[in-house]
């Protein structure tokens, strides 16, 4: 009967902490059954490379594409809607209109194709298993993840990078004698990545582009194999594989580097950098050196497309407010130096299932954070023009998580072609706002309130740079305020956020 009686009060208990949550509420309408394309209108290529995109789209399946205005070397699958071939020898801006199509109706959308020397004109946005799996990663749980980026429709959003981070190659051990290298330099994976021209042609095949991780250090963060006088071949071994994106983190170079001096640290990023620029093949070059001597000022001319600005998000303790928002806080300091090409990158999306960074053999777990400081800092991310990598477990995906991921009008502000990061308008302990100058001529605002219980939270139009009459878009809702004039005030929930875009009002 003890058993019984305790059974049934643990019952109650459970049942009354679970009445008590607050609600995830889900903002995001749902997607429409016709078609939508979604992803970058403006996309940088380098000249007669490999190249792949697939067209971010929503609406009922089966669809149908084409495209109007594509060069000759470029074919697209009209069943997949995945265009592949090779970048055009010439340079210059190609002028593509993508079309979809199902028996609900029709889309299209412009595409411009900028033929250059700059790549990631946008964000990237995909996925890396750093903050999930750590040492536990493997070709089955990278496969797995390519495949729920299609079928959880993060895909058709824009999420295109499926990136290995640490822990996929040799790690040195004289115990096992196993060599890091081949007889001939080569770097050799662990045997949890038997073939890695398998897997790179696995996440191809979906449309996908695939990511690699070392260090210009001699091991890695978690002491595999790095990079330390191999940096050619290791480049030239990448790209050999197929991969599309480089992730080159600073770890045991200190011990390396003569000095502390600027010529120091950047060194081995201008090494890498010049060999990832000439590979056969365009590889998005991501610097992780945790935001060291304001590397956002050089990061582009070492050959970098986006680089950290900041220690790691994961390991960042919480104090007044979770730790995204001091990870966020620093780099939006820095939004002089972003633009098309030149982003800075203040770590991962760490919402959904996510594992512990300082325990990382233990499995993921339901993020804490509250429904309010999820969409705020996918707000953040988005209005400081951050790449979207998101490092939850994708096997866990549920509705709430995908609704903060997958929001069209969200994703578009961060991908906005013009490439502005959002400037700090207002910073005090309970409130924080950032204002971002869009393509169109828009602007996109974000109020935060930082405190413990709901603040009313106003901006004036002197504040934010505008004149006039507005009209005033929920970009979470997607829905249509009404017109305001000369400030905009709303009652926002604790750790919660007003995702705005203001339009001047037609007369």
């Amino acid at each position: 009967m003890r058993l019984s009686l305790i059974l049934t009060l643990i019952a109650a208990a459970a049942a009354v902490a679970n009445a008590q949550e607050p609600a995830r509420p889900i903002l995001t309408p749902k997607p429409a059954p016709a078609p939508a394309i979604h992803g970058p209108k403006v996309y940088g290529a380098r000249p007669g490379r490999p190249f792949l995109y697939r067209i971010p789209c929503t609406g009922v399946r089966p669809l149908r594409f084409s495209a109007a205005g594509l060069p000759p070397s470029l074919r697209l699958d009209p069943a997949t809607g995945i265009l592949s071939g090779e970048t055009p020898r010439q340079a210059g801006e190609y002028l593509v209109t993508l079309r979809a199509s199902n028996a609900r109706g029709q889309a299209s959308r412009a595409f411009k194709l900028v033929v250059g020397d700059t790549l990631a004109l946008t964000p990237p946005m995909g996925w890396n298993d750093w903050y999930s799996f750590y040492h536990r990663i493997t070709d089955k749980l990278v496969r797995a993840a390519a495949d729920a980026l299609v079928s959880s429709g993060m895909a058709d959003f824009g999420y295109q990078y499926v990136n290995i981070d640490d822990c996929w190659m040799v790690k040195p051990d004289p115990a096992t004698g196993e060599p890091p290298r081949t007889p001939q330099g080569n770097i050799r994976p662990n045997a949890n990545f038997p073939d890695m021209s398998a897997l790179t042609s696995y996440i191809h095949g979906k449309g996908l582009k695939a990511g690699i991780y070392t260090s210009p250090g001699p091991l890695t963060c978690a002491r595999y194999e790095g990079s330390y006088q191999h940096e050619a071949a290791d480049a030239r071994q990448f790209s050999a594989w197929g991969f599309d994106f480089l992730k080159y983190d600073w770890c045991s170079y200190d011990k390396i580097a003569r000095d502390k001096s600027l010529e120091e640290a950047q060194k081995p990023y201008r090494q890498m950098g010049d060999l990832v620029r000439n590979l056969d093949r365009d590889v998005v070059f991501n610097l992780c050196q945790y935001g060291r001597n304001d590397v956002w000022k050089w990061g582009g001319d070492a050959g970098g497309q986006c680089w950290r600005t900041t220690g790691d998000l994961g390991l960042e303790k919480d104090a007044e407010l979770p730790g995204f928002y001091s990870i966020g806080f620093k780099n939006a300091e820095h939004f002089e130096f972003a633009g098309p090409g030149r982003w800075n990158d203040p770590d991962y999306i760490l919402i959904g299932y996510v594992g512990d960074a300082r325990r990382n053999d233990a499995p993921s777990q339901l993020t804490k954070l509250t429904a309010s400081e999820q969409y705020s800092y996918m707000s953040m991310w988005a209005l400081m023009a951050s790449p979207l990598i998101y490092s939850g477990d994708m096997a866990h995906l549920d509705p709430f998580t995908l609704n903060v991921l997958c929001n069209a009008e969200v994703i578009d502000l961060d991908q906005d072609p013009l490439g502005k990061q959002a400037r700090i308008v207002r910073k005090t302990p309970d409130e924080f706002i950032l204002a971002r100058q869009l393509e169109d001529g828009s602007l996109a605002v974000g109020i935060f309130n930082l405190a413990k219980q709901p603040r009313k939270i106003e901006a004036s139009w002197a504040d934010l740079q505008v004149e006039g009459a507005q009209q005033v878009r929920d970009l979470w809702r997607q829905k249509q305020l009404g017109a305001a004039s000369g400030r905009y005030a709303e009652t926002i929930a604790p750790h919660g956020v007003a995702l705005l875009r203001l339009s001047p009002a037609r007369k």
